[in-house]
């Protein structure tokens, strides 16, 4: 067996034990961690993401030229005789659509390891216990399922929408409370002691140090393990929705999460379920995005989640009708034409050929995360993009120091697409409608 092959055989062994035994609590782990299958898989995982190096400055490359194995021995080494001690994690920031900037805290590559596999080890218990409303961060769970949940939710008429946002909600997870949680399943001392040890972990940012030992709340947004104690923690609110005779129950509510961003739906939003919402909020020591949480309803007002937007439309003729159109939102519109700007900009002296395969990186995935089998595609969507990407690399090859290209005063975009294989994003049929069309 390969070790991916080993470690999802152990992982089905937990998640079923688990879910058999709902009040059984693991209390050998430890061990399981720093098994060198486990340790070669998780550094598989984590290499695959290929992340910038932290706070040692040493990379993957390094890693791979001073050769892994011995890097994975020193590691399980020092896990087996509990000499680990993880080191600080680097604060960057990221921009967020609104403006702001998001920070994120980025592990040494040999803690992302001790975390993956430590995620690995305890992840199918806490799948066991989590409810299907839950659609971030988890194993066969994705935006996708999410999107054709509110989407069913809206045909049966749940069209009151309170759509949340958690404020700074990783950075917000009391460490207190999260343990409690976590100990409800594992009693193994040491993985909890591991667990403790990132969330306390000392932050370094601009050549100053902060957090540390004294630090009792959240969880950096970047590390490893921080979605899984995210959903571990979330998932009272999960458990409150779905209560048989719950505020939210009574009332015909129901949930649809994807990490802090979820809505509530209801035939009618009670005054009820959202008081009661506010105060477990209180309870768990979170706050609600004032800003960005809002009561709406579906049928009259549209709604953005996770990029897309939900509207309802007239007909050709212009009478009301329950048309729904699920469309990418105009924030991740302006966010992939953004990319497209800022790696046109940064780029001056690259060949064409690789123009074409690194804009294709970008219009790609952008495009194949919005062709959900069921939901709308307008071709003015792709055709906006389309039009921004012929507009940019016109200006791109009008510069200075590009007019020595062939491609300048030239349709640069026919040219890319034809010779080197630049996507269209107006012709873009993903891989799934793609073989739908193909076989229909």
């Amino acid at each position: 067996m390969s070790d991916d092959e080993r470690v999802r055989d152990f992982q089905r062994r937990l998640y079923q034990k688990a879910k058999q035994e709902v009040t059984f609590r693991f209390y050998s782990l430890y061990d399981k961690i720093y098994l060198p299958h486990v340790l070669r898989e998780a550094y598989s995982r984590c290499r695959k993401k290929n992340g910038a190096p932290g706070v040692d400055g040493k990379s993957f490359a390094e890693i791979e030229a001073e050769g892994v194995d011995e890097f994975l021995k020193r590691i399980g080494q020092e896990l087996k005789e509990q000499t680990y001690k993880p080191g600080m994690v680097k604060r960057t920031y990221i921009p967020k659509a609104n403006g702001k900037m998001r920070p994120l805290g980025i592990p040494m590559i040999k803690d992302r390891v001790v975390q993956m596999a430590c995620k690995m080890v305890i992840e199918p218990i806490f799948e066991a216990d989590f409810e299907d409303v839950s659609y971030g961060f988890r194993p066969k769970k994705s935006a996708e399922d999410a999107i054709k949940k509110i989407k069913e939710n809206l045909k049966e008429g749940l069209e009151d929408i309170f759509d949340a946002d958690l404020s700074a909600y990783f950075d917000t997870i009391p460490h207190k409370e999260l343990m409690i949680l976590v100990g409800k399943r594992i009693s193994d001392m040491r993985v909890l002691h591991l667990i403790k040890m990132w969330l306390k972990a000392p932050v370094w940012e601009d050549g100053k140090i902060s957090g540390g030992k004294k630090n009792k709340l959240g969880t950096p947004q970047g590390g490893v393990i921080s979605p899984l104690l995210a959903n571990i923690y979330l998932h009272l609110l999960d458990k409150a929705v779905k209560r048989i005779g719950g505020y939210f129950q009574r009332n015909g509510v129901r949930i649809v999460r994807y990490a802090d961003d979820f809505v509530l739906m209801a035939r009618k939003t009670a005054e009820e379920s959202l008081d009661y919402l506010y105060k477990m909020l209180a309870r768990m020591r979170l706050a609600l995005n004032i800003e960005k949480s809002r009561i709406l309803n579906a049928s009259k007002e549209p709604f953005d989640f996770l990029g897309f937007t939900f509207r309802y439309d007239k007909d050709l003729y212009g009478r009301e009708t329950k048309y729904l159109n699920i469309f990418p939102s105009k924030k991740s519109e302006k966010k992939v034409r953004e990319k497209i700007d800022v790696y046109l900009k940064g780029n001056g002296h690259k060949p064409p050929e690789t123009i074409a395969k690194e804009l294709n990186e970008i219009t790609r995935g952008w495009m194949q995360y919005f062709h959900i089998p069921g939901t709308s595609y307008p071709q003015k969507a792709k055709r906006d993009l389309r039009y921004y990407l012929t507009r940019k690399l016109y200006r791109y090859y009008q510069r200075k120091s590009q007019r020595k290209c062939k491609l300048y005063k030239r349709g640069a975009f026919e040219k890319l697409k034809k010779k080197y294989g630049l996507i269209d994003p107006s012709e873009y049929l993903s891989p799934q409608r793609l073989a739908c069309e193909c076989f229909t």
